[in-house]
């Protein structure tokens, strides 16, 4: 036993070399430099805020909206999809406090057709909005309606997307990490995003990868029709990174699209217990393993060899078990960035295995859910397509 044990820190730890040098620096987290180069044309942008019931934080990420310093034409777009909350009359009294209430459209979802997911459906309405309201609009911004964003966030998002030639520039939001659930559970759920989607190969045009953060993406309209619409990925629940791969893998060859951590963009969403953040997670666990139980099983066996042996072997077999301390060691190294990203003390680093385990649960639970017909829920709807029984 202690054999097996020694072979599989062994092989633990050459997984966290391999990750640390051959996985695109995922761990390295910082926030890109500001882009100082000012386009030549301010381009005309709307943004797209879907909403079901969002009444709680409508006026906050509304009012981020509708004060930015941007110097082009600039409209908000907030589809209403059903909500019971009041969220659309708290959206225009937001609009109403600034003095801005020209610069707001208002408009009620249709009903949910088969075949769309919920989220897609809504920015749907509100990009076709777009033409009947006769904005004008080169770029579109889809972002969510808990995201709060600073005053140049615009002005940044499309001075980017000008220098570097980009159709999609993204934003992964500093998510709220107030509670202490949050703080122990939030940090790695970006850690964990990124090396699945490492950044610097979503940037590399060259690199197939490809992914987004659904909170904040300024898109090029050319670019979403040459990729067929956001009707393309209208079944989508990973809504986010299906945009990404059809804008980057769109026609011949591999298009421009970055995806960074942000600075000072924000989620507004607070999860104050660890059943909140088990839902966000366990919602589209199972989808990103495309409900697959094979790639379900390598999942669990790949995160238990990866986070969950260095420590039981390590503690269970002392200096013996030196693989094992320096698998843990190299885990505790590349966490250390998100750690320092969010403000949190280092000491949290030895606690990742504890937390794997938390996210392995809910992976779990989500393929349960799928498997009960219960998968995907958001809002009250199931979105998951049902499986053949």
């Amino acid at each position: 036993m202690t054999a097996v044990l020694f072979w599989l820190s062994l092989i633990s730890l050459a997984i966290w070399c391999v990750l640390l040098v051959a996985r695109g620096g995922f761990w390295r987290t910082r926030p890109a430099a500001p882009v100082a180069v000012e386009p030549r044309q301010w381009p005309a942008v709307v943004a797209v805020v879907p909403a079901r019931n969002e009444a709680d934080v409508i006026g906050e990420a509304l009012s981020s909206l509708l004060s930015q310093d941007y110097r082009g034409d600039f409209h908000v777009i907030l589809v209403d999809d059903h909500s019971t909350d009041g969220t659309a009359d708290a959206a225009r009294s937001a609009a109403l406090a600034l003095g801005c209430a020209e610069r707001l459209s208002v408009i009620s979802a249709k009903p949910l057709p088969a075949g769309w997911s919920g989220k897609v459906w809504a920015q749907s309405q509100g990009i076709a909005a777009v033409s009947t309201l006769g904005l004008s609009a080169e770029y579109l911004l889809l972002t969510d309606a808990d995201i709060g964003h600073p005053a140049d966030a615009v002005t940044q998002l499309v001075a980017r997307a000008s220098e570097e030639q980009r159709d999609l520039v993204s934003l992964m939001v500093r998510l709220r990490c107030d509670s202490f659930w949050e703080k122990a559970l939030i940090p790695a759920f970006v850690f964990f995003f990124a090396k699945l989607y490492p950044f610097a190969w979503v940037n590399n045009p060259r690199n197939k990868t490809a992914a987004a953060a659904g909170g904040c993406m300024l898109v090029a309209r050319s670019a979403l029709e040459e990729a067929g619409g956001i009707e393309s990925i209208r079944a989508a629940l990973i809504d986010d990174c299906s945009l990404a791969a059809r804008i980057k893998h769109r026609g011949v060859g591999g298009h421009r699209i970055r995806l960074d951590v942000a600075e000072r963009s924000v989620s507004l969403r607070p999860y104050d217990s660890a059943s909140e953040i088990w839902n966000m997670i366990a919602r589209t666990a199972f989808t990103q393993l495309h409900y697959s139980p094979l790639l379900l099983a390598g999942t669990l066996a790949g995160m238990t060899v990866i986070y969950l042996v260095p420590p039981v072997v390590a503690l269970a077999l002392g200096a013996p078990g030196w693989p094992a301390w320096l698998a843990w060691a190299a885990m505790c190294c590349a966490y250390a960035p998100m750690l320092r990203y969010y403000g949190r003390s280092l000491y949290w680093a030895p606690v990742l295995p504890l937390v794997a385990l938390f996210y392995v649960g809910a992976t779990w639970a989500s393929a349960i859910r799928y498997w009960r017909g219960k998968g995907g829920q958001w809002k009250a709807r199931v979105q998951a397509p049902v499986q053949d029984r």
